[in-house]
């Protein structure tokens, strides 16, 4: 069995293994990480050595953390990424480069519309109907969106939204509530296979979707980094955040919202951001949680998305693709049931 896991900001962690009678064998670490010394090498195939298949990869990163040789220095990789690799192999992970991708940039849609893609495209991947999909929103009308099991009144304003013209939608992933102004958001929808992320926690899995676009901020000249759980940011701030959704029917719906030029003041209007949300940011305002990628790039947000374009395209060969009319006629079937209905929006009143 081989396996391979690329850690987020770090190296790439390689394994091969082989299982007999529920125990792992001819285990052997590769990769392009550093370690010193070269004997802690075999102490981590030591280690992994004789572990039941079912070890989960905290014990696996304990067992080779336990192993290694006092002094020990790993760069590029934890005992974590081993154990994460080795469920990737036992579970039959796939990598990036084992998919065509497609890249969808279609023009704007209603809020509730681009919801109901984000259903319709994960499930259209999970059958094979189509390839896997990096999809850029476009905005024509604000809205506030809300995680999916968050509570109306205790999230939006219903003062400020009317006064700012924000309509309220749900999605149907967790995570907070978005104030999507148009112009002023750059949002995506990542819609792929689970064999992807197999063997990786959501923890995991949320660094490993988004490694492709903190790589494009970095060649925007930001220093983005990912903050777990779902947090892009930078030293000046946070950018933006992200959330997931894994669907029985075996694909993974992961998009991400970050902010573009937000108006913190407005923010504050529509949203309710308590003191308790904001007490563990060691922030005196909401106002300032936000740090728009337009004052740490000077570009256009046009180009901020061609660039992030340019990045997956390179990385994952990605290719341009586009809606069909049958999505669209799908979504909107979801829309008229499900996503503009009373019901679902004050599913938690």
């Amino acid at each position: 069995m081989h396996g391979e896991y690329k850690v987020p900001g770090g190296k790439l962690v390689v394994v091969d293994l082989e299982a007999e009678d529920g125990r792992i064998t001819n285990f052997h670490l590769a990769g392009d990480f550093f370690l010193e010394p070269d004997d802690a090498l075999d102490a981590i195939d030591a280690a992994v050595n004789g572990l039941p298949v079912e070890t989960d990869t905290r014990a696996i990163a304990d067992a080779v953390r336990r192993a290694l040789p006092e002094g020990a220095v790993l760069l590029g990789f934890t005992p974590e990424s081993v154990g994460v690799a080795i469920r990737r192999s036992l579970a039959n992970a796939t990598t990036w480069n084992d998919y065509q991708w497609e890249i969808v940039h279609a023009p704007a849609v209603s809020p509730v519309t681009h919801l109901a893609l984000d259903e319709v495209l994960t499930a259209a991947v999970a059958s094979g109907a189509r390839k896997p999909t990096l999809r850029f929103w476009e905005w024509e009308e604000n809205a506030v969106v809300i995680g999916s099991f968050q509570s109306v009144k205790n999230e939006v304003d219903p003062e400020g939204a009317a006064k700012y013209g924000f309509d309220v939608v749900r999605r149907i992933t967790g995570g907070g509530a978005m104030m999507m102004e148009k112009g002023s958001v750059v949002t995506y929808s990542l819609y792929v296979p689970v064999d992807l992320v197999q063997g990786m926690t959501f923890a995991d899995s949320y660094a490993y979707l988004d490694e492709w676009a903190i790589l494009a901020l970095q060649g925007m000249g930001i220093d983005a980094s990912y903050v777990p759980l779902n947090d892009i940011t930078s030293p000046k701030g946070k950018i933006g955040g992200a959330a997931q959704k894994r669907l029985g029917s075996g694909a993974v719906l992961h998009h991400v919202t970050m902010s573009y030029d937000m108006d913190g003041q407005k923010m504050t209007e529509v949203l309710r951001i308590g003191r308790e949300k904001i007490s563990d940011k060691g922030i005196a305002s909401a106002a300032k949680r936000v740090d728009p990628l337009r004052s740490q790039t000077g570009l256009p947000r046009a180009e901020i998305i061609d660039r992030m374009k340019q990045q997956f395209a390179s990385m994952y060969r990605a290719t341009p693709g586009d809606i069909t009319p049958a999505e669209y006629a799908a979504a909107e079937r979801l829309v008229a049931e499900k996503f503009a209905t009373p019901e679902w929006l004050n599913r938690v009143p």
